[in-house]
């Protein structure tokens, strides 16, 4: 009937996605549907079904947003159960562990769970894994719950410019795990030193030396106490260093965390077990130095790969419970994409963003933390290290030698390492590993997903250049929406004469991911991809419009060498003519965008020219 709606249209006038009209015609939530092939039609006038699915979400467990606490996120929260981290510590049992994954991908609270599951307390603490996988291993891994005494410590948020204020903060964490420990007040097992100390300590008197010592002190006095060695845990150990690089401090805090974690960790008789984690593996440092009993478990590693961050399976389950399966591929281009040993891993942070967020993708893991030592380092970068982070943007694979072990300094010293500084923190993803005998790796590396493709765009690529600024943004985005071909070219032209020389204008590459930076900066009105199949090929860039009543935008790019105006006029046009031979705008049709601006662009050191087919018929 010609008054009715195609399920395109139903979902533009209730805003829900076409998928889900799909489902809810399915479903027979909507009267009076019938079929036309395979598409549905909808009766003119039908009502926007109500969304069973947001009732029934509202009755289910919240999502664990920024929660850390196991008790907290077990008992009152959907929980993604990764007890099984328990059976195969023990099965292994390690005497010192260190975990190295990215920031958000669970690490505390995977370390809060394993300090709930051991600690030695008043309480019966059984009761949060009683219905969890761990309890199903059997009687062997159930006697080592509650059995010992724990130290728990995290430096997650020890953050500071300066080393006096990193010592303060660091001091103030002893001082808190010694106050912890109440039971070591005046016990009649420790000696008149050892109680002295414990006093000293919690009443802030204790110097910088003796605070050095502290780790291996309270073990003892636990050891001393209880009669049983306790667990060392140390989260996010690396964070003060990080910090003492960044801000000219670094000597000072490596100094004294060698002191600290040798005390604690190495040659140490009154240690059960040690377990550590952090982004970067730190060992060159000496903070670890002649620690034989050291197992790192980097993100290279298979044991241990599926329990930070979410598997495909757990991402599933969650968005089942949630009611939202049809979403699950969204999720796969925006999260997934990160392999750990042989594992393929989700980002937990950005899915539980995602559903939060009424399933509306967003970069949520890039404005967890500071970028401010990438920015540092890239600046340094040299030619050969930039023109290879735009081809990663462009979809390409770089090879990169891979040094698990790499270390802040060394970065600096070395460009080459920065890749293996973006791998461990989660800006690049590992593929086609081949492990050397040195024990480093040579990878093929590429960006994981969508997601972080805008973490390059806005915050790596615009350090590397610090030129992507608002105003050049702003310039660019209005001549594309306004269609202007020519004041598109100026505002192009003044750009690049404003932020490159001669010596970075040499390839297609460096022009593809500058133009990337530009698109990705300009607003949140689009969605940005580059080199991806549609028609008969692979575009260079496409801007996907969030609302259809913008223009879609295609842009084909060209470098040429030592050509006048008229040769790189020319090329522009070839470029343009591509777009149309082959297709390139079969998506944006596809998903229903009416207008779509194609653009070939030519570049000549600091000069572009700009051809498009569209703009005087539209405007």
């Amino acid at each position: 009937m010609s008054g009715d709606m195609t399920c395109r249209e139903a979902a533009e006038l209730w805003g829900i996605s076409e998928r889900r009209i799909a489902v809810l015609c399915k479903e027979g939530r909507i009267p009076g549907v019938y079929r036309v092939g395979r598409s549905w039609m909808i009766p003119e006038g039908a009502e926007k079904p109500a969304d069973k699915r947001l009732a029934e979400r509202e009755r289910r467990r919240p999502l664990p947003i920024g929660v850390s606490d196991f008790k907290e996120a077990s008992a009152e929260y959907y929980y993604v159960d990764k007890t099984l981290l328990i059976r195969d510590f023990l099965d292994e049992r390690p005497k010192v562990s260190l975990f190295t994954r990215p920031r958000r991908f669970g690490k505390t609270l995977n370390m809060d769970m394993l300090k709930v599951f051991f600690e030695k307390t008043d309480r019966d603490t059984s009761v949060y894994f009683k219905d969890k996988k761990i309890w199903k291993c059997g009687e062997y891994y159930r006697s080592f719950q509650g059995k010992y005494p724990v130290i728990f410590i995290s430096f997650k948020d020890v953050k500071f410019r300066e080393w006096n204020q990193t010592l303060e903060a660091v001091c103030a964490i002893l001082r808190d795990e010694f106050a912890r420990h109440r039971e070591l007040e005046g016990s009649e097992k420790c000696n008149s030193y050892e109680r002295g100390y414990y006093e000293r300590v919690v009443n802030g008197t204790a110097t910088e030396v003796e605070l050095s010592m502290a780790l291996a002190m309270l073990s003892q006095m636990l050891d001393h106490h209880h009669g049983i060695a306790p667990l060392l845990m140390i989260d996010e150990y690396d964070t003060p260093i990080q910090q003492g690089y960044v801000y000219g401090y670094y000597e000072d805090v490596i100094l004294f965390m060698r002191n600290l974690f040798s005390g604690g960790f190495k040659d140490n008789p009154h240690l059960s077990f040690g377990v550590l984690t952090g982004i970067l593996r730190v060992a060159k440092e000496s903070i670890f130095s002649g620690m034989n009993n050291l197992k790192v478990n980097s993100i290279m590693d298979d044991r241990y790969s599926s329990y930070f961050g979410f598997t495909k399976e757990e991402v599933r389950g969650m968005a089942e419970y949630y009611q939202v399966s049809d979403h699950y591929e969204e999720i796969g281009r925006w999260y997934d994409g990160y392999r750990f040993g042989n594992t393929d891993i989700f980002n937990p942070w950005s899915v539980i963003g995602y559903f939060n967020n009424d399933c509306r993708p967003q970069a949520f893991w890039v404005s967890t933390g500071s970028n401010e030592i990438i920015g540092d380092i890239l600046l340094d970068a040299d030619r050969e290290t930039v023109e290879q982070l735009y081809s990663l943007m462009n979809g390409e694979r770089v090879f990169a030698h891979i040094d698990t072990s790499v270390i802040y300094p060394q970065i600096r010293q070395n460009p080459g390492s920065i890749y293996s500084f973006l791998l461990v923190t989660g800006y690049l993803k590992a593929e086609k590993i081949k492990q050397q005998f040195s024990g480093d790796y040579i990878c093929e590396v590429s960006l994981p997903n969508q997601e972080i493709f805008f973490v390059y765009s806005r915050e790596i690529l615009r350090k590397i250049e610090k030129v992507i600024s608002p105003s050049s943004a702003l310039a660019i985005q209005e001549a594309l929406y306004s269609r202007d071909g020519e004041q598109i070219q100026k505002a192009l032209q003044a750009f690049l004469v404003q932020t490159i020389s001669y010596n970075d204008a040499s390839s297609e590459s460096f022009y593809h991911g500058l133009v990337l930076g530009l698109c990705a900066v300009m607003d949140n009105r689009y969605y940005v991809t580059s080199n991806r199949e549609s028609g008969d090929g692979r575009f260079d860039i496409q801007l996907m419009p969030k609302e259809n009543d913008l223009p879609g935008i295609l842009m084909e790019l060209k470098a040429g060498k030592g050509m006048d105006e008229k040769q790189l006029s020319k090329l522009s046009r070839e470029a343009l003519r591509q777009i149309g031979d082959r297709g390139y705008d079969v998506e944006m049709k596809s998903r229903g965008v009416k207008t779509v601006l194609r653009m070939g662009v030519a570049f000549c050191g600091k000069r572009v020219q700009v051809a498009g087919d569209h703009w005087d018929r539209d405007r």
